[in-house]
């Protein structure tokens, strides 16, 4: 089981305080947290790609090959890579690059967004998002797997005996999650490669996604590979812990009201009882988080986002730090005593498992 933080990137003003972080401050606060991640032994910490504001993160691969210099373990990931309107060949060149410099540590969670301004911005048709989905992945599926490729399709310039370069490191491609948050058709994708199925839930009720999940499972065993509980399936979710809950309640309060995204739909109390959103001690985000198991069986990764809506920096730190001494522990200790041997282990490409085996050891 693999946990881990994961940042949007958003551009907010902290309404506690009354101000708003420059682009320079926000940009180096999520490299911060990256790095706090790995030190409080957190596996993961992954950055969404926007290209409007108030999102300060248009460059997913420069920003992660910066934390590559700076870790030596953790697993880096895009949160998420646009496969709409990136090119599937410079994705496939940017991340194979970015692989090796990483050694191994990288891995993508692809995604349509939920910025529609960006389809014209990039040449495409909002009207065509499900095909463009469909045939850029397709795409990048067999630049990371094939050379010489020759390709006919709508979304981009044909290939003739196309290799992209460099080729993955050690032939095995980076992993990939197909992200979702009420798409049939991407759980349907994910299923039809054998690929990770991530649930990229923050603001629906928990169970809204269960369906996802369960079609997933299904396809990915229809498909032939392998049992419905052999599917990889990753989950998002907000946090904000304090050792009494009525304290957690009573700071994070002002970052859910200022929020948009957040405080339109629920007040924060039912926005706890429903959502993926835990607000309240150690003990009841340890309780919640277990419950997940329950509604989507078991699973393979578990992000958090710490840093949103205008939450500052010495804040996110200190929910990492919470995170790593007092939560993930113990989560650990109970998923793993009631995961089936038949359930996989969470995704790692061999060379970055073979150095933190090496770091284990030493």
């Amino acid at each position: 089981m693999q946990f881990g933080i994961f940042s949007v990137g958003d551009l907010a003003p902290d309404p506690r305080a009354g101000r708003m972080p420059t682009e320079h401050e926000r940009i180096r606060a999520m490299t911060a947290l990256a790095v706090r991640a790995e030190e409080a032994g957190l596996d993961v910490f992954a950055t969404g790609e926007h290209h409007k504001p108030p999102y300060v993160c248009s460059s997913p691969s420069t920003l992660l090959a910066y934390v590559a210099a700076r870790t030596r373990r953790l697993i880096l990931s895009t949160a998420t890579t646009l496969i709409t309107t990136n090119d599937p060949v410079r994705v496939a060149e940017e991340y194979a690059l970015l692989q090796h410099l990483a050694g191994g540590r990288l891995d993508l969670i692809t995604g349509r967004g939920n910025t529609p301004d960006v389809y014209p911005w990039f040449g495409q048709d909002l009207r065509e998002t499900l095909a463009l989905a469909r045939e850029n992945y397709a795409l990048l599926h067999r630049l990371w797997r094939e050379t010489d490729v020759d390709w006919r399709g709508r979304s981009r310039a044909r290939l003739d005996g196309f290799t992209s370069t460099p080729r993955p490191l050690d032939g095995v491609p980076p992993f990939v999650w197909h992200a979702s948050v009420s798409s049939p058709e991407t759980a349907e994708r994910a299923a039809y490669y054998g690929d990770g199925f991530f649930a990229d839930n923050l603001l629906a009720p928990v169970g809204h996604y269960a369906r996802l999940v369960e079609l997933y499972r299904t396809r990915y065993a229809d498909h032939g590979h392998g049992s419905p509980e052999q599917a990889i399936v990753g989950l998002g979710g907000q946090l904000f812990v304090r050792p009494r809950s009525q304290d957690a309640l009573s700071e994070f309060r002002p970052y859910f009201d200022r929020s948009p995204a957040c405080a339109r739909h629920w007040s924060l109390e039912e926005a706890t009882a429903r959502t993926p959103l835990t607000v309240g001690s150690p003990d009841e985000a340890i309780e919640k988080i277990l419950g997940f198991r329950e509604v989507y069986g078991h699973y393979q990764r578990q992000l958090f986002t710490v840093d949103h809506a205008g939450i500052p920096l010495e804040t996110a730190l200190e929910q990492i730090d919470i995170l790593g001494e007092h939560i993930v522990p113990v989560l650990r200790r109970e998923l793993a005593a009631g995961r089936p041997p038949t359930v996989p282990a969470a995704p790692r490409h061999p060379a970055a498992a073979r150095a933190a085996h090496t770091d284990r050891t030493h």
